[in-house]
């Protein structure tokens, strides 16, 4: 790889790090603003619910601007209205009385501009580099700065919460203003090969796409979405169980939430650099991933011990780790540069699909037993090992296995 295109890939790597700050800095802080604010368990889930619900909204839209006008004149304006909606959240937090729905606007408002950044961050990636490795690999850079931003998310959090319990609001702007200078100043977004495609035309490749492509793609698709609601429920479940069983807080409950997090982070690189451009081994990492994530829910639901839970939490991570990389790569390498950020940012949309939905569903199902709710997502998990192995299907001459 290029040093010049490291750099590249370093900066870029910071939109999905901050992103990710912006949203998952909150988890381990929801039960200080149920209290601040004085709302229900289910209404704190929402400010992570809104984020995510606005972004789905809006990802395909930016992917389709991305694919016309170029990914950096989509992305910078994204992050500063990213930023503005966590000075806003932020000023609200601090200065006014009842101030929930204005914070849920500002939240509206990252959502936003997470929706114009981080997604056409794939895209991005699969632009600045031809060779095929060098895509893989750099796919499991942003992963992995994905990760690690989940990593340092719960300690931030908690720690500037510790200060001031809206502090994280009012720092997430800090960290776009970082992340803009380095896009401006040292990524050079490649041109678009071919002029863009009206508007018409675009779409109609885009259904000649998904109707010769559908099956697989459609698989992928469910398959992030059902990741991400496992792995932002379950983050969400543990947040408020420390609290209210093991009256653990603060930058401690940080800490132990960074654990299974810190597996997902080194899990994404290594696979990363292992898949190649091999999509027959894409299938069976991906496959790897989600069956260790099924067992992993399903020997919870054998035990609610803090220790036990957090093995399997740890190992849970790992199989998340494993299948996300894959499932990027997949995604991102089977698509042309004309219509990659289009289709790439559907698939970063079904994503937050699953962030949005996992804490308010873990918030319902844990009204239920500690063995339901984990036998329901053992189940989501075993539907998405049938989807891996039904309708990926890797090109058959590349391994004769498959």
């Amino acid at each position: 790889m290029e040093d010049k295109k490291k750099w590249d890939l370093l900066s870029i790597a910071s939109i999905p790090l901050v992103m990710t700050l912006g949203n998952s800095m909150l988890i381990p802080v929801l039960p200080i603003i149920e209290r601040e604010l004085s709302i229900s368990s289910f209404q704190a889930s929402l400010l992570i619910t809104v984020y995510s619900v606005v972004a789905i909204i809006c990802i395909p839209i930016a992917g389709y601007i991305s694919d016309q006008i170029g990914r950096k004149r989509v992305i910078i304006p994204s992050l500063i209205i990213a930023a503005l909606g966590g000075l806003l959240a932020g000023f609200a937090a601090w200065q006014m009385e009842s101030s929930y729905w204005v914070i849920m606007f500002g939240r509206l408002l990252q959502g936003v501009g997470a929706a114009g950044a981080s997604p056409i961050v794939l895209p991005l990636v699969g632009d600045l580099f031809t060779d095929e490795q060098e895509v893989s690999n750099g796919l499991g850079v942003i992963e992995t700065s994905n990760t690690f931003g989940k990593v340092l998310s719960p300690i931030v959090g908690a720690f500037l919460a510790s200060l001031l319990w809206y502090l994280p609001f009012l720092a997430f702007p800090v960290f776009c203003v970082i992340s803009i200078a380095l896009i401006i100043f040292l990524v050079k977004s490649p041109s678009m090969q071919k002029d863009p495609l009206a508007g018409k035309e675009f779409f109609l490749s885009l259904k000649v796409i998904f109707k010769r492509e559908g099956a697989w793609l459609y698989a992928v698709f469910l398959i992030g979405a059902i990741c991400m609601f496992i792995l932002f429920g379950v983050l969400f479940y543990l947040s408020t169980m420390l609290e209210e069983q093991y009256q653990i807080e603060g930058v401690k409950k940080g800490i132990i939430l960074a654990i299974p997090l810190a597996a997902l982070c080194i899990a994404s690189l290594s696979a990363g650099k292992i898949i190649g451009q091999e999509k027959w081994l894409m299938k069976r990492m991906t496959l790897t991933g989600v069956s260790l994530l099924t067992i992993s829910m399903l020997a919870l639901s054998f035990s609610d011990d803090i220790y036990f839970l957090l093995t399997a939490l740890l190992s849970s991570g790992i199989g998340i780790g494993i299948a996300l990389p894959s499932l990027d790569a997949l995604v991102t390498e089977g698509i042309q540069m004309e219509q990659r950020g289009s289709v790439t940012s559907l698939y970063s949309s079904m994503r937050f699909v699953g962030v949005a939905a996992g804490p308010p569903v873990f918030a319902i199902l844990m009204n239920t037993t500690h063995s339901l709710l984990f036998l329901i997502q053992a189940g989501v998990g075993a539907a998405a090992i049938i989807i891996a192995i039904c309708f990926i299907r890797p090109d058959k001459g590349s391994d004769p296995t498959w």
